[in-house]
């Protein structure tokens, strides 16, 4: 009995070895991103150029953000200083163009809107822009693609990768209590 106890102890003992990490089946090379980024970096140069020469060109200067876009004041108020804050509602209007100036969505096709500062979704760009902005302003935006709807478009009429020209006017900002 001690003899199958000591061969018992002694085969459990030996019989383990640490487990060995596995090779994977599959490599992955990073072809397909390195492929990707260097899409995306030709892509993004090509819109900044076209960008580049429409600012250039503009009548009214623009300015750049320090989140990526361009934009030009239309009708300043002077008045106010109040810009949005977390949870402030603004109700907006906006039209749409591509960079030819070919409308998308002209304000026949679009209605006021309503957005609560930081707390619902809404595309990069136009997230920032609107924290720029006072009541009663419009401001002409210029948004590269990443920063609008980027690689899915809207599902309707805004394509894959299309930077876009927006023109918002801010009606009215009710104050987050």
């Amino acid at each position: 009995m001690n003899v199958y106890r000591l061969l018992l102890i002694l085969l459990v003992f030996f019989g383990c070895k640490p487990s060995e990490a596995r090779k994977p089946v599959l490599q992955n090379s990073g072809r397909f991103f390195d492929t990707s980024i260097e899409r995306n970096k030709a892509l993004n140069e090509k819109e900044y150029n076209v960008i580049k020469n429409l600012v250039d060109e503009a009548e009214n200067p623009f300015i750049v953000s320090d989140y990526g876009f361009w934009y030009q004041y239309v009708q300043k108020n002077n008045q106010n200083e109040y810009t949005p804050k977390f949870g402030d509602q603004v109700f907006y209007t906006y039209t749409v163009k591509n960079l030819d100036g070919h409308w998308i969505y002209s304000s026949n096709e679009t209605t006021e809107k309503t957005y609560f500062v930081e707390q619902e979704e809404l595309f990069a760009g136009l997230r920032e822009g609107l924290k720029l902005m006072k009541e009663n302003e419009t401001i002409t935006f210029i948004f590269p693609s990443q920063l609008a709807y980027g690689y899915y478009g809207d599902n309707n009429k805004i394509g894959s990768n299309t930077p876009l020209i927006y023109e918002v006017t801010v009606q009215k900002i009710l104050q987050n209590q």
